[in-house]
């Protein structure tokens, strides 16, 4: 079943400010992480228990916010991004302590996700993403970083190919359509 996601405003002649903006985005993110995640589970992929799979979805709004840059660098200028991207990060950093918490227990979840985000925006800065999507090598570092998380082992063995191939160009059109029809 596709998911279906809302990506057009009620009032649409009504302005809305970046943070707004940011808000949507986060709620959108989170909702395709956590389908890309469903998705490997439903493909036969096994999850050790409910950390690893939120570890998984860390991954993808990482891949998400990347994803989110680089669609405002073309669309916003430099300070106005600035501002989309961390009100995005801090969205999303309440996103997975919340959902972290009720999961896993009282903890610090939103730090160890920033700290993620930091040290994987250092990486995905080598990638491009070009107006036909992200390039070979930026899906092949998210699906690594799953498959990393998952282990290469038995039924996990092919999870790299499934996130490169299938689910990491799924999650970007479905986030960078909603990214557009926001800005509309």
């Amino acid at each position: 079943m596709a998911l279906r996601i809302k990506s057009h405003w009620k009032d649409e002649d009504r302005e809305r400010s970046l943070p707004q903006v940011a808000s949507a985005l986060a709620y959108i993110a989170w909702r395709v992480a956590m389908d890309k995640a469903i998705n490997l589970h439903c493909e036969r992929f096994v999850y050790r228990d409910d950390a690893q799979r939120l570890a998984v979805i860390q991954e993808y709004l990482v891949f998400l916010i990347q994803i989110a840059d680089r669609l405002a660098h073309g669309d916003l200028d430099d300070d106005s991004r600035q501002v989309l991207i961390t009100e995005l990060a801090k969205k999303l950093f309440a996103h997975v302590q919340d959902n972290s918490q009720d999961l896993l227990g009282p903890g610090d979840y939103g730090g160890p996700f920033i700290g993620l985000l930091n040290a994987r925006s250092d990486e995905y800065a080598e990638y491009q993403l070009a107006d036909d999507g992200p390039s070979y090598a930026f899906l092949r570092h998210l699906g690594y970083e799953v498959q990393t998380l998952m282990g290469a082992k038995d039924e996990n063995r092919w999870v790299i190919d499934q996130v490169m191939d299938k689910d990491g160009w799924d999650a970007y059109k479905m986030f960078a359509k909603a990214y557009r029809d926001l800005f509309e």
